[in-house]
């Protein structure tokens, strides 16, 4: 039951975070363009032991070798005096960012001071992560996605009440129906798609070597 009820929980935000990913801004969703995101977290600690492998992750194979070449430059520069040092990791963390979010295909407009905007949901993962517990953030998206439904099908179901009464009533009733079901075809196809799709493989993968 205990492994039931911790599927369900990682079901949910797999399901929230994935409407999150399609539906929001991307500015809430680049968190990883602050200076207080991972990506710029890793980068310090990278730089004050000298090391740069930790951060090749979050660059595609093909850009290590700018990654590496900017990490040298940043190191022998940061060495000459205090202000050289801020200018130099500031350099290093613009370029590191720059072509982690060009290899995700998205754009890069600087780096911002702070991830204090960044969505509740995003941040929550965050801290999930750094203290080892999903059970706050289990709560939280399945408390969002309880209301996200509740909310459409209240919508629809009142449109659908008045759909007859006259052509722009019906077209109403028609956006709240295509709102409400839409959300929920997203929030079951995430639920079961990754699961849906590694099924799929394995029974493949068994005809063939049946064959």
């Amino acid at each position: 039951m205990k492994n039931r009820t911790t599927w369900l929980k990682l079901g949910t935000i797999g399901v929230v975070a994935a409407i999150i990913w399609a539906v929001a801004p991307r500015s809430s969703r680049a968190h990883c363009d602050t200076l207080d995101g991972p990506v710029v977290k890793d980068a310090k600690v990278a730089l004050s032991k000298g090391d740069v492998t930790s951060l090749l992750k979050w660059v595609a194979k093909e850009d290590e070798k700018e990654i590496r070449a900017a990490f040298q430059k940043t190191l022998a520069v940061r060495k000459l005096n205090p202000e050289a040092k801020d200018l130099a990791d500031m350099y290093f963390f613009e370029t590191l960012v720059r072509i982690h979010r060009a290899a995700e295909g998205a754009p890069y407009t600087g780096l911002k001071s702070s991830v204090a905007d960044l969505d509740p949901a995003v941040a929550a993962a965050d801290k999930a992560l750094e203290s080892g517990s999903i059970d706050e953030l289990a709560k939280e998206i399945s408390h969002a996605v309880e209301n996200g439904i509740k909310q459409r099908f209240q919508q629809a179901l009142e449109a659908k009440k008045h759909n007859d009464a006259s052509v722009e009533a019906g077209r109403k009733y028609v956006e709240a129906y295509v709102q409400f079901v839409h959300y929920v075809e997203r929030l079951h196809q995430d639920a079961v798609g990754a699961a849906l799709h590694e099924n799929t493989q394995k029974a493949e993968s068994k005809d063939q070597h049946a064959h």
